[in-house]
Parts: structure tokens; sequence; C-alpha cells
């Protein structure tokens, strides 16, 4: 399934989602494919001789209070709740989807400050388990990656590169044309443009193709760039945010990525965009 939700807010965050798409158009085309995504390398790697056998599991000795203190089911319930409610949100109110994030983060909040991992909790201590000092640790570098990008988007769109038809064209307007030109399947250029989001993070590259087209909304187009955008990072381990932290984390070499999973992934890639475009023939 797309690996970051953010590419997926981008599309929905202006009013109106930005007359690209609905949050019932994507859930109605998108979670299919994206399923299909990942059962196919799935049942293939479950084949594999690389991907089969057991890991020991070191038990850890760990007190009743410990244990409390690593983990609490409700508040990842409740977090994972908000994260679903902004879509639902958007379509009861009709208001910014960033307003139901908002919202989201007030409720979540409210609730930490009643859930506590430990009974009787010293005040001195309280601290340590608030929303606040989450928040203190969000990795700005990330942030101001995103920002930056994003502007640099914009000033692409902005930047006169050529002219259409007489009338200058900005620099992502006029890509598109010249894409359109040279490629007159719009779907086999939505596949490249997934392709690519595997060297661009998905995010940005999402944000630049709904500057360089103008389709109406929830038209089949915007729901392929969402699944080709969200899913085709996955080709290579630098394709998103997620995997470059998995890099750090798990200490995951770039090249082993390359020649192991990278055929997976493109295997399950194009597994969905065939189911993607098998859906739309059949049902639109």
């Amino acid at each position: 399934m797309p690996e970051e939700p953010g590419l997926l807010l981008v599309m929905l965050q202006q009013p109106c989602f930005g007359n690209k798409v609905t949050a019932s158009g994507l859930s109605e085309y998108v979670i299919v494919p994206s399923v299909i995504s990942f059962v196919v390398p799935f049942l293939i790697a479950s084949r594999l001789k690389a991907f089969r056998g057991s890991t020991p599991l070191k038990k850890l000795q760990i007190d009743e209070e410990s244990e409390r203190l690593l983990s609490s089911k409700t508040m990842l319930y409740v977090g994972l709740g908000a994260i679903v409610f902004v879509p639902i949100f958007k379509t009861l109110t009709g208001l910014p989807p960033y307003i139901g994030m908002l919202f989201s983060l007030g409720f979540v909040w409210l609730v930490s400050e009643y859930v506590k991992p430990v009974k009787n909790i010293d005040k001195k201590d309280k601290y340590l388990y608030s929303t606040h000092k989450a928040l203190s640790k969000i990795e700005f570098s990330s942030i101001l990656f995103f920002l930056g990008i994003l502007l640099a988007v914009s000033g692409l769109e902005s930047l006169v590169f050529g002219a259409i038809k007489g009338q200058d064209a900005g620099t992502l307007l006029y890509a598109a044309e010249s894409l359109s030109s040279a490629i007159p399947n719009i779907d086999i250029v939505v596949i490249i443009i997934g392709m690519l989001s595997a060297v661009v993070d998905n995010v940005p590259l999402v944000a630049a193709s709904m500057a360089m087209y103008d389709f109406p909304l929830d038209t089949s187009a915007w729901h392929f760039i969402a699944y080709c955008a969200g899913t085709g990072g996955s080709l290579l381990i630098i394709g998103s945010a997620a995997g470059v932290a998995a890099m750090g984390m798990e200490k995951i070499d770039f090249i082993w990525y390359v020649k192991n999973i990278t055929f997976l992934a493109f295997i399950g890639f194009l597994s969905g965009a065939l189911t993607f475009i098998l859906i739309e023939h059949l049902f639109r």
C-alpha cells in the first residue's frame, strides 16, 4: 500500500480536495490495487529461500512496571483512529484536512493527559509522558526537507520555461505538454512518474503532478498518480522518508536492497498498476 499517507494528504489539502480527488474516490479505486501490490510480492517472497527460516528471539527479563512503560495500547489505538478520522472529518464538515489533523492532535493530547503508563505517577515525572515531550522529539530535518522541496516545486511551477500555443508556460506545465507529445498514453506517463518517485520523494512528486495537470475532480488519472507515486517509491529504499529512516534504524544496505527487494517491489508495483487499469476499464 502507499508507504506515505503524506502524499495523499497533499492531494487532499486544499478546499474541495484541491479539485483533484475525494476520499471516497480514492478508497473505491486505490485500495484494491494497493493490496494487490503487497500480496503478489509477499507470495513470491514466501517461496524464496532468502525469506525462509526462523529468527531466534532473545527473551529479556522485563519486570511488570517496565513492561507498562514500554507500551500503551490505548494510545496506539487512539493515534491510529485519529489518523483515520482526518478524511472522515473532511467529508462530514467540508473543512480543510489540516483542521481535522489539528482536531485529532488535540484529542490525542487530551487523552494522553488522562492515560498514563504507571499508576500514581509522581508529578515531577509526569512531563516525561506528555504530548509536549513527544512533540519536542519531532525530526525537524525531515519537515524542513519537505518544506524546501515543496517550495522548489512551487518555484518550478511559476518559472517560465517555454511557450505553449503562443502562451508562456511554467516549467512543470511545459514538462507535462512535452510528455504528452512524446507519450500519448496517460497511463504509461503515470507509471513512469511512479517509477521516478523511487529517486525523487513521492510527496513532492505528487505536488509537481498537481501543478502539471488540470484533470477534473476524481478523474482516474489522479487516482492512478496517487497509487503509482505511493508504491513506486518502494523500488529504491531512498524513494521515501520512511525508507531512509529504515536504512538508519535497521542498518539496511542500499545495494542489498537493490539486489533482494527491488525486483519484488517492481513486480508488486506493476501488478497493482495493471489491476488499477483493469478496474478502470471494467467499472468506468
